[in-house]
Order: structure tokens, then C-alpha cells, then sequence
């Protein structure tokens, strides 16, 4: 979904920990029809700090996340707190206050220029 709906630019890195979702044969195949670049933390070396801190605020700002009745309203109700919220309306210190999709667009704005 995010790759059909933001179209990103080729060169895209896609950082994981070292789980076997990310490891198996078809998620890499998958990265790699979308020309994704995967990187990995080393074992014992973790970067992903960026998506444990994601994963905090969906729980801590998500009402009900561990209540849900089945996995369609878990899906529909974290949906909508990606696409309505977190990424045009939350404002994160680490992207100098802008949301991402805010900072995205000073990005490609100061990129195409």
C-alpha cells in the first residue's frame, strides 16, 4: 500500500531488524520487484530505534489498540491513525518538528530544486 500510494523514487532503503519476516525468501523478493534497497542491523547492533519509537506512540495514542475484535477493525482503526494522524499531523523532534509528510515535502521540494 505505502509503495502504490507514495510512489517513492528509486533508491528507497528499507531498514528491518534481523525477524524472519524480513529475512524470508519472499519479503526479499518483494523488496526487490519494488527495487528496495533492504538493510539489516547487525545482530547485537540495533538502528531501529525510529520504528520502536513508531510502534510506542501507536500504542500509547491508540485507544483500545490491544482491545480489537477482529483483525479487519485492528486493520481499519490502525489505518486510520496512519493516514489521519501520524504521518500528515504528528510532529516528531528528530524531523525538526514537521510531520513526516511535511518533511517529506520540504525534502522533495529542496531535491528538485
Amino acid at each position: 500500500m505505502a509503495l502504490r500510494q507514495r510512489q517513492p523514487d528509486s533508491g528507497l532503503v528499507h531498514h528491518s531488524d534481523r525477524g524472519s519476516t524480513y529475512a524470508s525468501e519472499d519479503y526479499r523478493k518483494a523488496m526487490e520487484a519494488g527495487s528496495i534497497e533492504c538493510s539489516m542491523s547487525r545482530k547485537g547492533d540495533c538502528w531501529d530505534a525510529v520504528a520502536e519509537s513508531f510502534f510506542a506512540s501507536l500504542k500509547r495514542e491508540l485507544d483500545g489498540i490491544d482491545d480489537f475484535e477482529s483483525w479487519e477493525a485492528a486493520n481499519l482503526s490502525v489505518g486510520e491513525y496512519i493516514e489521519g494522524f501520524y504521518n500528515p499531523c504528528r510532529r516528531h523532534s528528530a524531523l525538526n518538528y514537521n510531520s513526516p509528510i511535511e518533511f517529506e515535502l520540504i525534502h522533495s521540494v529542496k531535491k528538485a530544486a
